[in-house]
């Protein structure tokens, strides 16, 4: 496949934890290059698998040609992040793709040309293209890098993509993942259905976006078939996680999710894992502010970070971008409230390393 070496896609079905990496400015909201690049050496050294860049979090402000970011922050963490990952692995990258066709393209290629694995494709910029349209625009992208789809949910600028459009997306040779993150169970269904109708369940992995219901999405088993006979259903799971909630806590979310895959090979969830479910949901709806339809997620994240010494402050490419009233009233609760989704210790332990 395009791009895409075997041992990579070994391990993306595997699961991993890939964090969606923010963007570190200081007071005069310029880039932050001590922080950006301590930034990615925690991921790596948190233990992550990947790497997602020029995404949601790292804030899509930084394509604006007057802010003139998204060249020198795919190229810092690319270059920050090569070498090892975890277990002498290489971490897989992912970078960000977006906005209509021309412009796709060209962040499609400025990020193989980094050394992108892969390119997470958002097709908010089409919000009323037909579904021809959009598949015809991800096979262009696809001829250029390896895709992971996208099902961002509305509230922050995705569109609904139903059964069908899935279909014809997945049957794309060059995609390998997708990112499922609608906040939504019939529509998670949809791309679990449409994955089993093209027979690509073995192709491509699915993960995790829906912060609301993490541990439940990799819990979960589907048993589905592609037609009415019980004798050809498959079992598909999601096996890992693309996430905002994973740019912060991210060792823990590493230990986190092996807790999982222990519980899924044993065929047995312990109620722990359910409870700490239910806290990483409710921790999740303090730092990423549904309340406000998710205003202050940005400023959430960077907020924990900020708390541990990783960012300087709170600071977003726009000025407005700030917490919602009472948010940090919430983060202060979540923060106390379970000191064990933290990894407090061990950013503590390497942190002045990271900001060499």
């Amino acid at each position: 496949m395009l791009g895409f070496p075997r041992s990579l896609r070994a391990r993306l079905h595997a699961g991993m934890v890939i964090p969606a990496h923010p963007l570190a400015l200081n007071r005069h909201r310029k880039l932050d290059e001590r922080r950006q690049r301590a930034l990615t050496r925690y991921y790596v050294e948190a233990g992550s698998g990947g790497i997602a860049v020029g995404v949601h979090t790292t804030q899509f402000g930084i394509r604006d040609p007057k802010v003139g970011l998204l060249a020198p922050v795919l190229e810092l963490a690319a270059t920050t992040a090569a070498g090892e990952g975890p277990k002498g692995q290489a971490l897989i990258r992912i970078a960000g793709v977006c906005g209509a066709t021309s412009q796709a393209l060209r962040e499609a290629r400025l990020a193989r040309d980094f050394g992108y694995h892969a390119g997470l494709l958002s097709l908010g910029a089409l919000p009323n293209a037909p579904i021809r349209a959009l598949v015809d625009h991800a096979r262009r992208v696809a001829e250029i890098i390896p895709l992971v789809g996208f099902y961002l949910q509305p509230a922050v600028g995705g569109r609904i993509l139903d059964r069908n459009f899935w279909r014809r997306f997945l049957v794309i040779e060059q995609v390998v993942a997708v990112k499922i993150a609608p906040f939504n169970r019939y529509q998670t269904l949809d791309v679990v259905h449409a994955l089993v109708d093209v027979g690509r369940v073995a192709d491509v992995a699915l993960y995790t976006g829906n912060d609301d219901s993490i541990v439940h999405d990799l819990i979960t088993p589907y048993r589905v078939s592609p037609n009415a006979d019980p004798r050809s259903r498959k079992t598909v799971r999601i096996v890992g996680g693309l996430l905002g909630h994973w740019a912060m806590w991210t060792r823990s979310a590493v230990a986190q999710l092996a807790r999982v895959h222990d519980a899924v090979r044993a065929r047995q969830v312990p109620g722990s894992l359910l409870e700490l479910a239910n806290q990483i949901t409710d921790a999740n709806a303090a730092i990423f502010d549904p309340a406000h339809a998710f205003t202050g997620c940005i400023p959430g994240i960077h907020e924990i970070l900020r708390r541990q010494g990783l960012l300087a402050g709170r600071w977003c490419l726009d000025p407005a971008e700030q917490l919602s009233p009472g948010q940090l009233r919430e983060i202060d609760r979540v923060w106390l409230a379970y000191p064990h989704l933290r990894d407090d210790a061990f950013v503590a332990e390497h942190l002045d390393r990271w900001l060499r």
